[in-house]
């Protein structure tokens, strides 16, 4: 495993554009440190994202971590770069030449986007706890950890996501067809869930229930938008006469399953492709 990640960290760096994007990603995940001193005025009212509580314990688990799944799409950029660099530039041909076989290639991209999912994991949680311990109201043990599973739940979803990603470079061989691809089964879920709906008119819950088995939605799933657990919003809400908001924002397990049979599903068919496939 060491030496078959050496050889993909090398070309990483090696590659321009993937190491800005790369170093672009985690730059952008600690300037959420520094966006909590800006003060901001919004119609001539002047606040700190610090001082209302959006980095309060165990709140700041499930914003951060779903603020930082958004930008993962910088190191997806950067995985469709690793397929496709090599369909460009013939040295998966000159690898397999090598004696590297097609198991080994492809173990070296998971492995790659394993790490990139553990840094970035890793990394979220220490801008976690220097948030929280700096910012929050809340500094007791039980209250500190109450929701770190939001962790798990990041690092399953960038893998499973990473995954997605490594076979669609596979199947298309391009990155920007890749990555338009992704772009298209995104809107392909979005329809098959407006059908989902249609097919059962009379109930709310059976739709939604198969709509997060599909592979985009599974993912998204996981995590889902924290604003309106956020106490401003709840306040708004209740000012206007909206109704209780009664959704769980927990961690659900069983969709932690699906999303990770998903990334098994991913990495069989990407090495059925390369079996298959005359390279």
């Amino acid at each position: 495993m060491k030496r078959l990640l050496s050889i993909e960290l090398q070309k990483i760096w090696k590659n321009k554009a993937s190491r800005v994007l790369t170093i672009t990603y985690f730059v952008l995940i600690a300037l959420l440190a520094l966006v909590s001193s800006f003060d901001f005025n919004i119609v001539g009212i002047k606040f700190r994202l610090a001082d209302i509580g959006l980095f309060n314990f165990p709140f700041i688990w499930h914003a951060l971590t779903y603020t930082a799944a958004v930008l993962k799409l910088f190191l997806a950029i950067v995985i469709v770069s690793m397929i496709s660099n090599e369909y460009s530039y013939g040295t998966l041909k000159q690898n397999l030449i090598d004696g590297m076989s097609k198991k080994e290639f492809l173990l070296s991209k998971f492995y790659t986007a394993a790490l990139f999912a553990l840094i970035s994991t890793i990394f979220i949680f220490i801008v976690i706890l220097i948030l929280g311990l700096s910012f929050s109201s809340y500094n007791e043990a039980s209250i500190v950890f109450q929701d770190a599973d939001y962790l798990l739940a990041f690092f399953v979803k960038l893998m499973a996501f990473f995954s997605f990603c490594l076979f669609l470079g596979i199947l298309v061989k391009r990155s920007a067809f890749a990555l338009g691809f992704l772009f298209i089964w995104n809107i392909v879920e979005f329809f098959l869930g407006i059908g989902f709906r249609y097919m059962f008119p009379n109930s709310n819950t059976i739709p939604e229930q198969i709509y997060r088995f599909l592979p985009l939605e599974s993912m998204s799933a996981l995590i889902l938008n924290p604003a309106r657990r956020f106490q401003l919003i709840k306040t708004m809400e209740k000012q206007m006469g909206g109704a209780e908001n009664l959704t769980d924002y927990s961690v659900n397990y069983w969709q932690v399953l699906i999303v990770l049979a998903w990334t098994v599903i991913f990495m069989l068919m990407s090495y059925k492709l390369l079996k298959k496939r005359d390279l």
